[in-house]
C-alpha cells in the first residue's frame, strides 16, 4: 500500500472509532442530566454505559487507548477533550442558563473560550458521579498526576487563573495528539519565538554513514534506547531505578558529521529531529535564556523527538567564579540547564567541537559522550568514493587512493572539493570531473587552516618578541 493510501486508510480507521466514541460520550451526557433533573430513564448508573469495544481496531485513537489501558474515567475525559475539535454542539446542552438564576448551572461547571465550550473537570465530576465526591477526588487526582502516561501526556493543562486543584482548567487536547487521533499526522511545529527549533531531515540512511566502529557502537546503544526505552521503563519496572530519557554528547573537529548523523539517527527510528536555534534562545536579559529554552523542552516533552543543541558550549558553558551579577546569572543559567536537561523525557542531544568548553557537571548527565574523529585514510577513500554524481566521470589521472591517503580533509571538506568540482564541470559543458579542478577544491578547503595557523603564528611572535 502507497504512503497516500495508508494515510487515508488510518484516518478513515479513525472517523470510524471516533464517532463511536462520541456517540458514548453523548448518551453518557444525555444519561447524567436525565438523573440529575430527575427525568425517566431506564439506566441507574453512568457507569452501566459500556465504551465501545475497539480492542480489535487499528487506528491511532484505539491503539493508544489500548497501549496507554484507558479506564472508563481517563476515556472519557479524552473524548470530552476532542469534542470542541470535532463535535462542539454536543457540549451545548451544558452551555445553557439556568431560568431560576439566569447564570449559568454551576454543576456543569464549563469554560467558554474563543467562541467554544470546554468542559473542565468538575464537568467531569459532575458527569461520572453528579454530587459524589469520592468521584471528584478521583477525577482530580488524575488531572494533577505526573505519571508521564497519564492526561498530562495528551492534554494541555495550563489555565490563565490559579486553580490549585486543577478542577477549573479547560480540558484542551495538545495539538500533536489531536492531529494524530483525527487525520493520522504527526505534529511538525515550524520555527517560532514560541518554538526556537527547526525540523532537520536528511536524504541519507543508516547505511551510508561512514564512521569509526567507536562512533558507531555507541549510537547503536542510543537506537537501543529510542526503540526499547520504554519497554524497559514500564514493562521492567526500572521507572523509579533510571531517569526518564536520554542524554548523548557530540564532539569533535568541525565537519566530522555530528549534525548529519543526529538527523540519520532519528530517520532511522523515525523520530524527528529539532535543531534548537541559539540565537533565539539565548538573551541578554535576566531570566529569559531559561524561558526560551523551557518552552523548547515543554513543547518537546512526552513526544518522539530528538532534540540537537549543536555549537552547546555557547548554552552550557562552564560555571565561572561569580565576582559581579553578570556571572552570578550565568551560573543560575547554567544550574537551571542541568536541572532541565536531566529531567526533561526525551532524546536530546549536545554537539561540540570544544568539549572541554562545557561545564564539568554536564558530563555526569550524559548516557553517551561519542568522539568524532577527523576520518582515517579508508574513511576518506569511501567518502571520495561514494561523494561524486553517478552522471558523473572522473578523468583518467585521477587518483582517489593518493588523494584519500594525502589530504587530510573532514567528510565536510570533502564534499565541499566534491560540489566545487562538480559545479566546475557543469560550468564547463562536461560530465568528466577534471584533476585540476578536484586539486583546486582542495587546495581551497586548506586555505582557511592555513590562514588560521598563520594567525596562531603571528600572535605567538607577539608574545614571545
Amino acid at each position: 500500500m502507497d504512503p497516500e493510501s495508508d494515510a487515508l486508510s488510518l484516518m478513515r480507521s479513525n472517523i470510524h472509532d471516533l464517532e463511536k466514541e462520541m456517540a458514548w460520550c453523548e448518551q453518557i451526557i444525555d444519561t447524567r442530566l436525565k438523573l440529575h433533573f430527575k427525568q425517566d430513564t431506564n439506566i441507574s448508573s453512568i457507569f452501566d454505559i459500556l465504551p465501545p469495544d475497539l480492542q480489535q481496531s487499528h487506528s491511532h485513537y484505539a491503539q493508544f487507548i489500548v497501549k496507554h489501558q484507558l479506564d472508563f474515567q481517563m476515556r472519557l475525559i479524552l473524548v470530552l477533550a476532542l469534542l470542541p475539535a470535532l463535535k462542539p454542539n454536543v457540549l451545548d446542552v451544558l452551555n445553557c442558563h439556568n431560568e431560576l438564576t439566569q447564570r449559568p448551572f454551576t454543576e456543569f461547571a464549563g469554560v467558554e473560550m474563543e467562541s467554544c465550550f470546554y468542559v473542565t473537570g468538575e464537568t467531569v465530576s459532575f458527569l461520572l458521579g453528579g454530587d459524589d465526591l469520592s468521584i471528584r477526588f478521583q477525577v482530580q487526582s488524575q488531572l494533577q498526576s505526573t505519571d508521564p502516561q497519564g492526561l498530562n501526556e495528551i492534554l494541555y493543562l495550563h489555565s490563565p487563573h490559579y486553580d490549585p486543584l486543577s478542577m477549573k482548567t479547560p480540558l484542551r487536547l495538545q495539538t500533536e495528539y489531536l492531529l494524530f487521533f483525527t487525520t493520522s499526522e504527526h505534529y511538525r511545529p515550524d520555527l517560532s519565538d514560541a518554538f526556537p527549533a527547526t525540523r532537520v531531515q536528511s536524504q541519507l540512511n543508516w547505511q551510508d554513514l561512514v564512521l569509526p566502529k567507536s562512533v558507531m557502537e555507541p549510537l547503536e546503544e542510543i537506537k537501543s534506547w529510542i526503540q526499547y526505552g520504554e519497554t524497559l521503563m514500564f514493562d521492567w519496572g526500572f521507572m523509579n531505578k533510571l531517569r526518564p530519557g536520554y542524554r548523548a554528547l557530540f564532539y569533535g573537529p568541525p565537519g566530522t558529521g555530528k549534525t548529519m548523523t543526529a538527523s540519520v539517527l532519528g530517520k532511522a527510528i523515525s523520530h524527528q529531529v529539532y535543531h534548537v536555534d541559539l540565537s533565539k534562545i539565548i538573551s541578554k536579559y535576566i531570566g529569559e535564556t531559561e524561558k526560551n529554552l523551557e518552552r523548547v523542552f515543554s513543547t518537546a516533552e512526552n513526544k518522539q523527538w530528538i532534540l540537537f543543541f549543536d555549537e552547546a558550549d555557547a548554552l552550557f558553558g562552564k560555571r565561572t567564579q561569580a565576582s559581579g551579577i553578570n556571572e552570578q546569572f550565568a551560573n543560575q543559567n547554567v544550574a537551571y540547564l542541568l536541572q532541565r536537561i536531566e529531567s526533561f523525557s526525551g532524546i536530546s542531544i549536545l554537539a561540540t567541537n570544544l568539549k572541554d568548553n562545557l561545564d564539568d557537571a554536564f558530563f555526569r548527565r550524559f548516557e553517551s559522550v561519542i568522539y568524532f574523529p577527523l576520518p582515517s585514510v579508508n574513511e576518506r577513500l569511501t567518502l571520495w568514493r561514494q561523494g561524486f554524481s553517478k552522471k558523473s566521470t572522473l578523468h583518467q589521472s585521477i587518483n582517489l587512493d593518493m588523494i584519500a591517503a594525502e589530504h587530510v580533509l573532514s567528510g565536510a571538506e570533502i564534499m565541499n572539493v566534491i560540489r566545487f568540482a562538480s559545479l566546475q564541470a557543469l560550468r564547463l559543458g562536461t560530465d568528466e570531473i577534471s584533476q585540476a579542478s578536484l586539486l583546486e577544491g582542495i587546495r581551497r578547503q586548506k586555505i582557511p587552516n592555513l590562514n588560521q595557523k598563520d594567525a596562531v603564528t603571528d600572535s605567538s611572535a607577539d608574545i614571545f618578541g
